[in-house]
């Protein structure tokens, strides 16, 4: 199973797109992902991967995730046909149900209490639209006849699927191709893993097993009063330090428990100040690259 490391960024500002994906590009880490963050300073996630893989030729680009239900999954499908046509292989898309901040929800409208139906729904287009030359669907929330996005790749970008509820996990075995988990312990990811394997099993589907992955926030001084705060709120009760390692002594030891558990792939979103990522990224190649293993 092939263990990957890639780096994601939160409100990275625009400007510094650029030298970030060169950089990456030269260490030749093995992927970027970029957040779903509307009010944020940072680039919208598939205007950004698009500019990241046309300033490369290596770099794998991740959207992690990006928001399905409110966009139009006819024109997301376009979007990832495009992209993969022009970037071969190079193209993760992972999509998830809602944006974490939950004064953006209006900016992905869908009918009230609908979300998870028109995420499936949606996920479906999206899929067959990938696959196929025309397309007929008839659903609650879409409906179309002898659609084409017209030019496809000859191979179709495997669709992640973020989320932790038990629906979640029954929707990645259903639907995903692999899961992108967030704020998870390992216990948690290990229970998770299990039970989507059982929802594919259910589904007649198989999930490739090195196809889990996790966005782990890490640190290398005191976690921010704010970030801590947010993240209580969101996983009230769990100890701080058991999501967030601070240190690469505890990023390698927490990194190679969640590789016990089934995780396999990996985006680091680090916690930096001002100037920070040449030095995160030089040691990065001291201790997080000897974590992947053979290609």
């Amino acid at each position: 199973m092939k263990v990957r490391i890639g780096v994601g960024t939160g409100s990275l500002p625009a400007a510094e797109l650029a030298p970030l994906a060169a950089r990456l590009e030269e260490l030749d880490v093995d992927s970027l992902w970029l957040s779903e963050q509307v009010s944020a300073r940072s680039v919208d996630p598939m205007a950004g991967m698009a500019f990241a893989l046309a300033r490369t030729s290596r770099l794998k680009v991740g959207t992690g995730v990006v928001v399905l239900p409110g966009r139009n999954p006819v024109l997301f499908a376009k979007e990832l046909a495009s992209l993969a046509l022009l970037a071969p292989r190079r193209v993760l898309p992972a999509v998830g149900l809602g944006p974490a901040r939950a004064a953006e929800r209006g900016a992905f409208p869908v009918p009230a209490g609908r979300r998870g139906a028109v995420f499936d729904e949606a996920l479906t287009v999206v899929r067959r639209l990938l696959t196929s030359d025309s397309v007929t669907f008839a659903g609650e929330f879409f409906a179309f006849e002898n659609l084409s996005i017209g030019e496809r790749p000859a191979r179709a970008p495997d669709l992640w699927l973020g989320g932790a509820v038990p629906a979640a996990l029954e929707r990645v075995g259903r639907f995903g191709d692999g899961w992108l988990a967030s704020r998870l312990t390992v216990d948690e990811c290990a229970a998770g893993i299990e039970a989507i394997n059982a929802a594919a099993a259910r589904a007649g589907r198989e999930i490739e097993q090195d196809h889990f992955g996790l966005s782990l926030p890490v640190a290398f001084d005191a976690l921010p009063d704010a970030f801590v705060e947010a993240l209580r709120s969101r996983r009230p009760g769990v100890d701080p330090a058991s999501l967030v390692p601070i240190g690469w002594p505890a990023i390698r030891e927490l990194i190679t428990r969640y590789v016990e558990a089934g995780v396999t792939k990996f985006v680091l979103y680090p916690i930096l100040g001002p100037g920070g990522w040449d030095a995160f990224l030089d040691e990065f190649l001291e201790h997080a690259r000897p974590l992947e293993t053979p290609a």
